[in-house]
Order: structure tokens, then sequence, then C-alpha cells
């Protein structure tokens, strides 16, 4: 790596450690966006809105009538925050689903029986969908990607690459519906509603394309794998390690590669299919159950979808663990979801905070006259559709290098770029889906992403003197690709002016 490169990597790693937590960010841009109200109030700040013509003047927040309204709608800002019910809800089933260990073996599963060209494709594939299970992917697939690359002669850190490209660099995409699309579109709904307030964003909004990118983030992982990071690699030698050392460096982790519950996994298969039997007759007319007498875009089933899911995933973990012997009682069923609660408790602090500021934003009305003022100047440059998705794509890229949550960034960037980018004429759904590419793929490039030391370890193991600059250079092929390939599907999507969802 150049040392331009090094320089500027150093210097993002430096900036990086000098931003609060993501919640005490939240904090502050509360008390920045209170000041800020009474000052652009006794300034006379206003504008007039793009479609009634009413006029807009910024609302001090730090008035009696502000402060009033503050202490009257603070619960109610956090517990009707879109984001943290339905988050919740899937985390219930989803952490099941994970701590029964079904994930686990099913990702094991799916990587062990890969053979030959198709090792690197299943890796990341399997990398990408385990977004669905949390940390899944970090301390189950990458250290089990190494064993499976080194006893396919391969180099173990061609594993670890491929395997972090694909759970962390293709974390947005995913085959199913999980707790992250519930996130976005609950944040997106509350920025597009400061212009629309009967706006609302699906869950669904971004599915084909995501659904796509998953093939695509594969495929584009696999090619820069062969190209560019094996050949860089070949130079490399590895220390001797053995596959215990390697289950001890995963912080207890148990990976199994024996395939012994087996019997868990018949049984889940079959639930699957009874239970898509099950949905499928409530689908398969307008006056059935999961419809009501509605299109299945507009359908209860549709509206209901995270709870599907997660009963869905809570039901398949019970099952496995049941069968598989590592649950002995209904008891442990409740203990798992307990669990995966308080593995919560600091995204619901987090969310208390975005919840605030995000109310806060609405109420002095800071965001709909920066939105306004900010599409003036964006159509005064008339720069087609693609191209300010490309700029706001770069723009979520960057800040990504030094603000990890993915869930703080969109909640800061949503209010202002969400209706900015409606007022002249880009739905919610696409400035959506943009800020999913460049936060994307940019994750595996920055020592900020709290998984990026585990990697290092893992790493290390291998390669004991081995550090974060070896890592990073052997991922940034992996982000520049993500990051050009992504665009152009988005682009090409775009112009073809298919549905980014449902």
């Amino acid at each position: 790596m150049s040392q331009p490169v090094d320089r500027f990597l150093s210097y993002v790693e430096r900036a990086g450690n000098r931003l609060p937590h993501p919640t005490l960010l939240f904090i502050w841009l509360c008390g920045f966006v209170l000041l800020a109200s009474a000052v652009a109030s006794a300034l006379g700040v206003s504008t007039s809105h793009p479609t009634t013509g009413e006029l807009l003047s910024a609302n001090n927040l730090l008035s009696g009538e502000g402060v009033a309204r503050i202490l009257q709608n603070t619960v109610s800002n956090f517990t009707s925050f879109a984001p943290v019910g339905t988050v919740l809800i899937a985390m219930l089933g989803l952490g099941v689903a994970e701590r029964s260990g079904l994930i686990s073996n099913l990702l094991s599963g799916l990587v062990q029986h890969a053979k030959g060209h198709g090792l690197t494709f299943t890796v990341v594939f399997a990398g990408v969908m385990s977004s669905l299970a949390a940390d899944a992917g970090y301390v189950v697939l990458i250290p089990l990607a190494a064993i499976i690359f080194q006893q396919a002669g391969r180099h173990p850190l061609a594993g670890i690459a491929a395997a972090f490209a694909g759970v962390s660099g293709g974390y947005s995409a995913n085959l199913l519906l999980g707790p992250f699309d519930a996130v976005l579109s609950g944040i997106s709904t509350a920025a597009a509603q400061l212009i629309d307030p009967s706006m609302s964003v699906s869950v669904a909004a971004n599915y084909w394309f995501m659904l796509v990118s998953v093939f695509v983030v594969s495929t584009l992982a696999t090619w820069v794998t062969a190209r560019w990071v094996e050949p860089r690699l070949s130079g490399i030698q590895v220390d001797s390690a053995s596959e215990k050392e390697t289950v001890d460096a995963t912080h207890g982790s148990s990976i199994s590669l024996s395939g012994s519950s087996s019997g868990g996994l018949k049984a889940v298969g079959i639930f699957t299919v009874l239970f898509v039997l099950v949905v499928a007759s409530g689908l398969v007319s307008e006056s059935s159950w999961l419809r009501q007498g509605k299109d299945v875009i507009s359908s209860p089933f549709m509206k209901g979808i995270v709870v599907v899911i997660s009963i869905y995933a809570l039901l398949s973990g019970y099952i496995y663990g049941r069968v598989s012997g590592r649950w002995r009682s209904g008891r442990d069923l409740i203990e798992a979801m307990e669990a995966s609660m308080a593995t919560m408790a600091g995204y619901l602090v987090l969310m208390f905070f975005a919840a605030q500021f995000v109310a806060y934003f609405a109420w002095s009305n800071l965001g709909i006259i920066l939105a306004v003022q900010g599409a003036d100047l964006l159509s005064e440059i008339n720069a087609p559709a693609p191209i300010l998705l490309v700029v706001f794509i770069f723009v979520a890229a960057l800040i990504n290098l030094f603000v990890g949550s993915g869930s703080a960034k969109w909640a800061l960037l949503a209010p202002v770029f969400v209706p900015m980018l409606m007022l002249v004429g880009i739905p919610p759904e696409a400035t959506q889906v943009a800020f999913r590419i460049g936060d994307s793929s940019t994750n595996i490039i920055t020592p900020l992403m709290p998984y990026f030391g585990v990697v290092l370890a893992f790493a290390q193991h291998y390669k004991k003197e081995l550090g974060m600059g070896t890592v990073i250079s052997m991922m940034l092929p992996y982000s520049v690709a993500f990051m050009l390939g992504w665009t152009l599907l988005l682009i090409g999507w775009l112009l073809l002016g298919w549905p980014l969802g449902w």
C-alpha cells in the first residue's frame, strides 16, 4: 500500500477515535437542535412549503411552549419510533434461531458442502445471508471460512477476507427481510413525513434490488478474491495453527464440522415446508385470511411481514434446539429470548436519543427548511436523479469511515437528505437504497467498525505479526469493487425504471 494511502487511513483512524459514542453523539445533537431552533427562531428563519405554500417558520424549542411539548412527548417519541418495536420483535425470533445453534449450523453446512471454484462464492453468499443473525457471521463464519480454505489447500487469510467481505461489505443485501430493513424503513418514514405526513416507507421498499444485490456482491467478491486477494497473499507464509486453536479464537463460539445436528436440520426442513404451505393458503386468493380482500402488497401479510419472519425463526429455532438435544424444555426458549433482548440494551439507549433527535428536528422545522433550501440548490444544478444519488452514495461511504452504526448514521442523515431529494423528485426508497450501498461498501476498510478488531485477531492467528494495514489493504479491493459495481447496478436499475421493492 502506498504512503499517501497509509497516511490517509492513519488520519481516518485518528479522526474517528475522537468521535464520541453514537449515543453520546445523538445527545449532543439533541442539544444542538434545541439551541439552533432558538437562534433560528430569533432570526426569523422561514420558508414556504413547496406543495401547500404554507409559511414554515423555525420554532423555538427552548420557549415555554417548546419545553412543555418536550416533556409531554418524550415517552411517546420513543415508544412510537418505528425502528424500536419492529426490531425488537424481529430479534425475539432471530435470537432464538441464533442461540439454539440453528443459524450457526446452517452457515457451517452451507460452506462445508461447497467444492472447487464455488467455495469462494458460497462463503461470501453465506456471509451476506448471515446479517439476519446479528454477529453470527463474524464469530462463526469468518473463522470457519479460514479453516475450510486451509483444508482445501488455499490461503486461510483468503477465506477470512471473502467471509468478511460478505458478512460486513454485503451487510445490506439479503434474500430475506430482516431487522435492518425495519430500522431503515422506520427512520425513512419519519423523515419522509416531514414533507408528506401520509408517506410510509415499506419494510420491503428495497427488496427486489437487495435480492439481486446478493448475487452481484457474491460474484464481485468471488472475482476480487481470485484476481487480487489470493495472488497478493501468496507471499505471506502462514504460521502453523490447528483447527482447535482456530475454534478457541472465536471467543468460545462452538463450530461443529461433524453434522451431528442433522436431525434438527431435517425437522426444521419439514417445519419450513409446512409453514410455507400455511402461509400460501392465506395468500392464494383475495378473500384468503392473510389478504382480507386486498392485493398481496397491501395485505395484512405484508404489513406484518416482520412478525411472520420472527414467528418462523422462533419456531424453527425451538424445534432445532429440542430435536438436536441442545434444549431440554421450554425454559430454554424463554432464556434464549431473554438473552436476545439483553443484547439489545445498547440499541434501545441509542434509539431513545435518536427518536428525540428526529422529533426535535421535525418540531423545530429546521429539517424541512434545510430540505427546501437544499432542494432549491439541487434544482438549480439540474443534475439527473442518478447523479444525485451517486453523490449521496459517496457521502454515506465517507461518513461510514467515522461512524460505525448504520442505524445511527441513517437517523442522522435521513431527516435532511430524504426530504431534500423528495423535493427534486427522488422517492425515499431510492435515497434509502443509495445509503445502503455507501454504508455497506466501506464497512470492511474502517478500523472503527466494531468487529474490525475481531477480524484482525482471527487473521493474526495465522500470522502473528500481521497488522491492521495488511487487513485494510486486503479488504480495499472488495470495497472499491462493491462501491463501483453496486452503484452501476443502481444507475442501470433506475434508468430501466424497475421497482426497488414492494
